[in-house]
C-alpha cells in the first residue's frame, strides 16, 4: 500500500489538487497527476507524535506548482525523555506554509514523521 519513505522534496514542481488533514495525525497530499502522498507517524505505546501547528494557509499550496519543499528537525531533552520538532516548509507563488510536528517519547521510541507515496490503496 505504501512505497518507500521519501523526502518531501519529491513534491517540487508538482501541483497539488487537495490536502486533507486527518485530526492533526496525518496529512494526505493529492497531485493533479493522480499521485497521493501521506505524511504521518505510526504511534507506539510510549510516544506521542502529531501536528502542533500549521502556519499559513494550506489552500495556498493548491493548484500552483510547489516551489519549495523542505524538512528541518530539532531535537531536545525533557524531564521525562526526549522531543523532536519537525518543520515542513512548503511554498508556491501564492504563499508559504510551515507544518510543525512535535514528537515526544521516553527516549526509546521514534519521534520522526514519515512521508510516503500511497500506491494501490483499496477504497
Amino acid at each position: 500500500m505504501y512505497g518507500n519513505y521519501l523526502n518531501v522534496d519529491v513534491l517540487l514542481g508538482k501541483t497539488l489538487s487537495e490536502i486533507k488533514n486527518n485530526n492533526n495525525h496525518e496529512l494526505l497530499f493529492y497531485t493533479t497527476d493522480g499521485e497521493k502522498y501521506k505524511m504521518y507517524h505510526d504511534q507506539d505505546c510510549c510516544e506521542s507524535v502529531g501536528i502542533e501547528e500549521i502556519i499559513g494557509d494550506l489552500g495556498d499550496l493548491i493548484n500552483s506548482p510547489i516551489t519549495m519543499a523542505e524538512e528541518v528537525t530539532n531535537q531536545g531533552e525533557t524531564d521525562w525523555g526526549s522531543q523532536t520538532w519537525t518543520f515542513y516548509k512548503f511554498a508556491t507563488n501564492k504563499g508559504y506554509v510551515t507544518i510543525r510536528w512535535l514528537g515526544e517519547s521516553n527516549g526509546y521510541y521514534s519521534e520522526s514523521v514519515d512521508f510516503v507515496k500511497v500506491e494501490n490503496e483499496e477504497s
